[in-house]
């Protein structure tokens, strides 16, 4: 039977990498609902190949506008309209793929209507892991990963003893200023900064690739998808992106997921699990040599990947804080208002100026999110 899917977020790189394989593997698949921000061009686009049944629009305007032009379909838009998908009761799997902390709601739809959840989505699990992790057991729910990097260890888990594990190495390409002075950091133009060796994403996780605090965002991540404490986790930089992460278990084994770097490897493997499919990259051609590099982290240049760890160390309302302040301050280069240096300084100077709260609620959290974007913005414009 095909699986019914729902994709959240179909207009950026991951939702458009994951049709091109439902369009591949199209007697295995049936579209239920895409949604979408502002890319109505696009979203229309895929609405003509795929005949989903739902689709939501941030934007309650073009909806409507979208509606007139598809009147087969339900059209919705907003919050509601994307956390009703989420939970829409005919699907099998969830791939939410929303960039930022507004992947937070859908999210929980979709943990409490028990689905299947191919999360491409970082920032809900950073800023209210506790919550999400209680809500998985309560409703039985299942997060499949699709970060290259948890993808990665989530594969090579598969089937081990928690106890076995010594650590977990997840890996770091450096992004495009590995070996740039940091100096010259506040020179970096939007273009060189999205410029990244390895990857095409979306601007807004190519910029924290550059900076290394996505790295950080991912190590907080891991700390709640796979319940592991902080000192069992690490970071090295691996420039050629073919050793996706490691796992070292306790008798001094390290077990790799090794392929070339192509994004559509975990989303299949998140939309098919436990089932893999034939031919979805190319192979690695041992044979011809492949040079694996390992270096650490310089906290000199990269201290972005030190203040997330460190709000991630803090834990309670500390990493809502961060992350808030990581969007406005990445948003604001972006828009061509601050440096690139200033975005770790932004950061820095929310973090400090924190109240923080150890047992947040939901509440909590939100309101600190809110919060910290305002008055970072806020001190960016009096800067």
């Amino acid at each position: 039977m095909k699986k019914n899917i729902v994709i959240l977020g179909s207009t950026g790189s991951v939702g458009k990498s994951a049709l091109s394989l439902i369009k591949k593997f199209k007697n295995e698949f049936n579209v239920i609902g895409l949604s979408a921000g502002e890319n109505v061009v696009e979203l229309s686009k895929q609405i003509k190949i795929f005949k989903p049944e739902y689709v939501s629009l941030n934007n309650e305007k073009k909806a409507k506008i979208l509606q007139k032009k598809f009147k087969n379909i339900k059209i919705l838009s907003g919050l509601k309209g994307i956390c009703y998908l989420a939970s829409l009761k005919k699907v099998d799997v969830i791939l939410l793929s929303i960039v930022g902390a507004a992947g937070l709601f859908p999210l929980l739809s979709a943990i409490k209507a028990g689905k299947k959840i191919a999360l491409a989505n970082k920032e809900a699990i950073i800023i209210a892991g506790d919550i999400i992790n209680n809500e998985l057991k309560k409703h039985k729910a299942q997060i499949l990963p699709v970060d290259s990097e948890h993808s990665a260890i989530f594969q090579v888990l598969h089937g081990q003893k928690k106890e076995f594990i010594k650590k977990i190495i997840l890996t770091a390409s450096g992004g495009p200023f590995f070996k740039r002075d940091k100096e010259d950091f506040k020179k970096i133009t939007k273009k060189e900064a999205l410029n990244h060796p390895t990857w095409k994403m979306g601007e807004k996780i190519t910029i924290d690739s550059a900076t290394l605090v996505n790295k950080g965002l991912e190590v907080i991540e891991a700390h709640y998808l796979f319940d592991l404490p902080y000192e069992k986790i690490d970071v090295v930089i691996h420039p050629q992106s073919i050793v996706h992460s490691m796992v070292e278990f306790k008798d001094g084994s390290i077990i790799a997921q090794i392929s070339k770097p192509d994004m559509k490897l975990p989303i299949m493997y998140a939309l098919t699990y436990p089932e893999r499919k034939e031919n979805i990259v190319h192979s690695l051609n041992l044979k011809k040599g492949i040079k694996l590099d390992f270096k650490k982290i310089d906290k000199y240049k990269f201290r972005g990947f030190f203040l997330a760890l460190k709000a991630g160390k803090v834990g309670g309302t500390m990493p809502a804080c961060m992350n808030a302040a990581n969007e406005i301050a990445v948003k604001n280069f972006i828009e061509g208002k601050i440096t690139f240096d200033k975005i770790t300084y932004y950061i820095e100077k929310a973090i400090k100026e924190h109240t923080l709260i150890k047992n947040p609620s939901l509440e909590d959290i939100l309101r600190v999110d809110t919060d910290t974007r305002k008055k970072t913005q806020e001190v960016i414009d009096n800067d």
